[in-house]
């Protein structure tokens, strides 16, 4: 399969938000398309980068968020290259997008001046964690993490 990744452009606003909404589809289209255009408009702190893999007829069969954390669970340095979103189409799966995505985001870290590249997954997605095993990344541990309103 032919397949490029490269950096999210304007005229992918639509296939980055169908992708991303299939990622998180918790926020709605319409959360998900005003952080694209703030992204496009450089009013957004998070993602600092996002790269696309297309086919060779130019069909968007996955994307990859990335940030730069200053810490990441289990990492020694101080400036992170973080995997803040990571998908791939169903039908893409197991056919080496993601670990082309991963590959590219992992030159995009080095770019920034990182030397380590981290992520996180939900604790039950056993099969994101397979993909990130698969891929060289080691389990540094898991979290839960709560909140509660505080306001009156």
């Amino acid at each position: 399969m032919l397949l490029i990744v490269r950096p999210a452009e304007p005229a992918d606003a639509a296939a980055w938000l169908r992708l991303r909404y299939a990622l998180w589809p918790h926020g709605t289209e319409g959360e998900h398309r005003q952080e694209i255009e703030d992204f496009f408009a450089g009013k957004a702190a998070e993602p600092m980068a996002v790269l696309l893999a297309l086919d060779a007829g130019q069909r968007a069969l996955g994307m990859a968020e990335l940030s730069i954390r200053p810490f990441a669970e289990g990492c020694r340095s101080t400036r992170v290259a973080y995997l803040e979103g990571w998908y791939v189409v169903p039908a893409a799966r197991h056919q080496g997008v993601g670990r082309a995505l991963v590959a590219a985001a992992e030159a995009w870290g080095r770019d920034q001046g990182c030397r380590e590249f981290a992520s996180d997954i939900e604790p039950a997605n056993d099969v994101s964690a397979a993909a990130h095993l698969a891929l060289g990344f080691q389990e540094v541990g898991s979290i839960r993490c709560f909140r509660k309103d505080i306001t009156q």
